[in-house]
């Protein structure tokens, strides 16, 4: 049987690079699963689908392949806002979570980041971590991160669009952004990747000792 580790959060908590790590220092499958959505939006982008036609989007999150998500390929600006548009589609997102569940059965045992594995794709996970960050650390990450890759960025724009994903991924009707009431909160404000390993470590030993 799969153990499964799940890591929610808002954007730019820190909770993809945890997760890899983690499932590195595990030897677990990881999957973010924040690209299944972005892969879907490149598809309909790439053959000129509209964005706005929920049975069109489901056909195409149906076909996307849990294998070949490239993370670089998926990274575009463009690409996280269509994606954040099509994810608030009921049928897209219960298309996407059967796909993310059914990964989540790979032996022996996966992490899975996004913003309702612990609620609604994986509720029964050992572990639960809800990895977070004030909006201002958030967005000062990612200012520095853009800056680190050569581009030119503004950091009130960047706090502006974190604080509307927020609200966006909060508010949606369909699995909300919010901790699963048994998750684990990692508040990453002041914590520096290695502190918030060594905490979910500990708890995920516990678990794994405990299965």
């Amino acid at each position: 049987m799969s153990f499964i580790i799940a890591i929610d959060g808002p954007a730019a908590a820190g909770k993809g690079t945890l997760s890899r790590k983690i499932a590195e220092a595990y030897g677990f499958q990881h999957l973010d699963s924040g690209l299944t959505y972005r892969a879907t939006a490149k598809a309909l982008l790439d053959a000129g689908l509209p964005l706005d036609d929920e049975a069109v989007a489901t056909r195409i999150a149906l076909a996307v392949d849990l294998g070949g998500l490239d993370r670089t390929a998926l990274a575009k600006h463009q690409i996280g806002e269509a994606a954040s548009r099509i994810a608030v589609m009921p049928s897209v997102r219960r298309a996407l979570v059967e796909a993310q569940r059914g990964f989540s059965r790979r032996e022996p045992g996966v992490v899975i980041d996004g913003r309702d594995i612990g609620t609604v794709v994986c509720p029964d996970a050992p572990v639960k971590l809800y990895v977070t960050a004030s909006p201002e650390v958030r967005a000062r990450r990612r200012y520095d991160e853009i800056v680190a890759g050569g581009a030119a960025a503004d950091y009130p724009a960047i706090f502006e669009d974190v604080q509307k994903r927020d609200a966006r991924d909060m508010g949606r009707a369909d699995s909300p952004l919010k901790p699963a009431s048994d998750a684990h909160l990692l508040d990453t404000s002041e914590m520096s990747i290695e502190a918030a390993f060594r905490a979910a470590k500990t708890i995920i030993d516990a678990a794994l000792n405990r299965n």
